[in-house]
């Protein structure tokens, strides 16, 4: 099983791509209209992982999944409304079609604007196999591993332990570094199924093909959690920060942190003002050592911030980049060798408006 593979991106993407994966939705109630109620089955038991928020806080279904997910599962039930009657239904309604799956991605939505689904297909030895997902969250969005809750299904076989492995490591590189709003969900859940029915040999840690699925997920957690990042809550603009030059990878994600949560960096970037100090300001009181005499700071192409001081730059180019919904901003601390990326938004008027008049 050392064999080179490459894999594709499934254009319509859906959880039921995954041989042996059917799923359902139905409206069990608290919705007046809309689905409420995601099954997702697969035809035999499928090995789990899963990764969970770490707020002391934590939900029933939380509880439930990690006293579960030590023995082989075959049936996800995700509900935002009542459960009782609509599991029958749901069960009788199960489907192995694509749009089955979107339906299910549907139903797991609360105030998501759009669901979030990922495919892809690669190869082995020439014989095909899948990993697909979906998401849903758009507010209490900072998962610690937010109501931010993603599935992954594929039909590789894999030991639970290896699978845990992977789902861990590709869950620190994508959804432990996005934030909307600085919230720790209860509920933050992800939770990746393998069911083999791809009929390939079992994965081996280090083999060619678990280095293939090992890339495969963690582009699946970026995709999932960079959609989480673009339907948050009255969002108008995402960030993406190249945090460079930190002394290490811990410090790097507390700096980030720092400086997405930051509600002052938040709104300036919502009223399109260059003002690079709050983003210093933020780095600061982070709680972690660098030297701020060091510091530069980009937004795009553009510096803004040169030895943690002002540099010349034109007002009119700083805001043709704070126009647009997509920008990356650069800090280079130059106080060590660890490069980091994370992913925040803005704060607008319509976050305070959405979760003011939530009502729960």
């Amino acid at each position: 099983m050392n064999e080179k593979t490459t894999f594709e991106k499934i254009e319509e993407p859906s959880i039921t791509v995954v041989p042996g994966i059917r799923a359902a939705a139905v409206n069990c109630g608290l919705k007046k209209k809309k689905s409420d109620l995601a099954l997702v089955c697969s035809e035999s038991e499928a090995a789990a992982a899963g990764v969970f928020t770490r707020n002391r806080v934590q939900a029933a279904p939380v509880k439930l999944c990690r006293e579960t997910i030590g023995s082989p599962v075959r049936a996800l039930v995700v509900n935002s409304g009542k459960i009782a009657a609509g599991i029958k239904g749901a069960a009788a309604a199960l489907s192995g079609d694509i749009e089955a799956g979107h339906r299910a991605a549907c139903a797991i939505m609360t105030t998501d604007r759009a669901t979030k689904e990922v495919a892809y297909r690669s190869y082995c030895g020439g014989r095909p196999f899948h990993l697909a997902g979906m998401a849903k969250g758009s507010g209490m969005i900072c998962p610690d591993m937010a109501t931010m809750l993603a599935f992954l299904y594929t039909d590789l076989a894999i030991p639970r332990p290896l699978l845990q492995e992977l789902l861990q490591e590709a869950v620190d590189r994508s959804f432990n570094l996005i934030t909307i709003d600085g919230d720790t969900s209860t509920n933050d859940t992800v939770l990746l199924m393998a069911n083999g029915a791809a009929g390939l040999p079992e994965v081996e840690a280090g083999d060619g093909l678990c280095r293939t699925f090992a890339e495969m997920l963690e582009q699946a957690c970026f995709e999932l959690a960079y959609q989480i990042v673009s339907d948050g809550e009255g969002v108008t603009k995402v960030i993406t920060l190249e945090l460079q030059g930190a002394p290490d990878r811990a410090a790097a994600r507390t700096l980030a942190r720092a400086v997405l949560n930051s509600p002052l960096v938040k709104t300036a970037f919502y009223g399109e003002d260059a003002n690079w100090g709050r983003i210093l300001a933020a780095l600061g009181y982070a709680g972690v050592e660098f030297d701020p005499d060091r510091v530069d700071i980009y937004l795009g192409p553009l510096q803004v911030a040169s030895q943690g001081g002002a540099v010349a730059f034109r007002e009119s180019e700083a805001r043709s980049i704070l126009k647009k919904r997509e920008i990356t901003v650069r800090v280079e601390l130059n106080s060590g060798n660890c490069s980091l990326t994370a992913w925040g938004t803005d704060l607008s008027h319509d976050y305070i408006s959405i979760n003011s008049s939530y009502r729960s």
